[in-house]
């Protein structure tokens, strides 16, 4: 299994990373994607990454970071990017719930890293706070003018929240969901009905730790150890085995960031 979106470098994890990486590894998660927000993170997740074989890196710089960016930092972004253990760029987008960066900022931050993905052809992981409707339009624009090596696998709107009507557009302009911890809360019936009607072949699973814990763990830290629990959300969804749905939600990471 893979965890396609924890962030392994925060603090959170510092004390025992070895035996979360252990943990994750005893319960069938052998590899994990760890995003960045900005570049003094994407530079540590790459430091991260050297020293052990199943972790991997996105690079890029988060909405909420995007109050002092400037068209210089995509140089020292596309150098990392091109770091081969990087398979993303990310995570990027917009965030209408934190006042953090003014809009227009927010704006000039998600679409310059969107050129800069298609230039590097790599897939971008797509953060969404409140602002479903501007990202859309923003990506469905975008991918037109994607390369063909691009086309079937543009990227992941991660942790999904937003209503079907997002969903179904991503799917149609070729992005894959990702789905978290909440999937398995009591009262996500939306979410869930979003869930079951994405095709399984688009489905990712994703902890975004150290938040957004699944059911029965909710309140404590996420770690990549209970991808389990979100897979049996979506097997049960889907009405697959929990073999086949870990198979599938596999093999699509794999294939979206071209994991070995």
């Amino acid at each position: 299994m893979i965890d396609t979106h924890c962030h392994l470098n925060f603090d959170s994890y510092a004390d025992d990373l070895d035996a979360v990486i252990a943990r994750a590894a005893a319960a069938g998660v052998t590899r994990v994607v760890i995003p960045a927000i900005d570049l003094e993170t994407s530079r540590d997740i790459l430091g991260l990454c050297s020293q052990h074989d199943g972790l991997f890196a996105a690079v890029g710089i988060h909405p909420n970071s995007s109050a002092d960016f400037t068209p210089a930092l995509l140089k020292p972004l596309g150098d990392m990017a091109a770091y081969p253990k990087v398979v993303a760029i990310g995570e990027i987008g917009l965030d209408y719930y934190w006042d953090k960066s003014p809009k227009p900022k927010q704006f000039e931050t998600f679409e310059s890293q969107l050129t800069l993905a298609a230039k590097l052809a790599l897939p971008v992981i797509i953060h969404n706070r409140e602002a479903g409707a501007d990202i859309i339009d923003i990506l469905e624009s975008w991918v037109r003018g994607l390369p063909d090596s691009l086309k079937t696998r543009p990227g992941v709107l991660h942790s999904f929240s937003a209503p079907a009507d997002i969903a179904e557009r991503a799917l149609e302009a070729g992005f894959y969901i990702g789905f978290t911890g909440p999937i398995t809360y009591k009262k996500a019936d939306d979410l869930r009905a979003v869930a079951a009607r994405v095709p399984p072949d688009r489905l990712l699973v994703e902890t975004d730790g150290p938040f957004l814990t699944p059911t029965p763990h909710r309140g404590q830290r996420n770690e990549p150890a209970y991808i389990p629990y979100i897979i049996e959300r979506l097997a049960a969804l889907h009405q697959v085995t929990v073999e086949q749905m870990a198979q599938t939600t596999t093999e699509n990471a794999a294939r979206l960031f071209a994991l070995p």
